[in-house]
């Protein structure tokens, strides 16, 4: 082959090298546990101040909420204290989850967002939104409960692999469709769905009450973090599809907590009676777990 030749071919891959690596989104690469957390950090304050540009965003954002194309900056329409919140920090994918509860007097909410560092900063976001009338909402009672569980760091000997967090969350999902699987439950566990509670703060508490029959949960989307023993799981319920937040606290391979957050449309309560009604039929599902 002639040098000349040869010469523009070694360029010509090269140049093909260094397009790759430049349109590689960060979120292929991985990220720091910094870096997650700052994203982590950096949302709670654009809530908190009802700005966008409390955060490092990407050049090209896309915002969905409740699984449709939305405006981040609608969302952020004022300040809003976050009461309680939790978050879930994926380094391996350089996505980020966070729960969060705002008691704000004028429109309380529970939000669950999942999120992902890609060209140049934050974005695209997926926000599943609730409030008044959304599944078993009240999130005062959410705020209550939340923030008397541990989500705290697990000793690195006692952590769980990836593969085994998604595996014991997706046994838990499958079992809604299929009741042979078997799911690994922990002992205590308490599940928070919407401003219910299973967990009485006793050391013989359950998450094996029950869930519905013939119920396929699916487009599955995972934001998985070791360190907490954590994972988010977005995905449409059922066959209205609804957009679905599961979060699961994963010990020792065993489920701890499970949280639930769902969108119900126009529907209220999904429905089923308005979460007041169902109180009076059973107000153990909103036990007193003291000071």
């Amino acid at each position: 082959m002639r040098p000349d030749r040869m010469k523009k071919k070694i360029l010509l891959a090269l140049g093909c090298a260094a397009s790759a690596t430049i349109a590689t989104p960060a979120a292929a690469q991985g990220c720091t546990r910094d870096k997650t957390q700052e994203i982590a950090d950096s949302w709670v304050a654009a809530i908190e101040a009802g700005s966008m540009f409390k955060m490092n965003l990407g050049e090209w954002v896309d915002y969905d909420e409740n699984f449709k194309r939305s405006s981040l900056g609608a969302f952020l329409d004022k300040p809003r204290e976050v009461n309680w919140h939790v978050a879930v920090q994926d380094t391996l994918t350089c996505k980020v989850f966070v729960e969060a509860v705002m008691l704000d007097e004028e429109r309380p909410m529970v939000t669950a967002t999942q999120m992902s560092n890609g060209y140049f900063g934050v974005g695209p976001f997926n926000n599943i939104v609730t409030d008044e009338g959304d599944w078993l909402f009240d999130a005062e009672k959410t705020a209550y409960y939340a923030s008397r569980e541990d989500w705290g760091e697990i000793p690195e000997a006692r952590r769980n692999t990836r593969d085994e967090l998604i595996a014991a969350a997706d046994a838990y999902l499958d079992l809604f469709n299929d009741k042979s699987v078997q799911v690994p439950w922990g002992t205590p566990c308490a599940r928070l769905e919407g401003g219910i509670y299973t967990g009485k703060g006793q050391p013989d508490d359950s998450c094996d009450v029950g869930v519905p029959e013939g119920v396929e949960l699916t487009n599955r989307q995972y934001v998985v973090d070791p360190v907490i023993g954590a994972v988010s799981v977005f995905l449409e319920f059922g066959e209205k599809k609804r957009p679905d937040s599961h979060l699961f606290r994963i010990e020792d391979g065993k489920i701890r907590y499970v949280h639930t957050v769902t969108n119900c449309g126009d529907e209220e309560n999904c429905g089923f009676p308005p979460l007041s009604e169902m109180l009076k039929e059973n107000p153990g599902m909103q036990p007193d777990l003291g000071s």
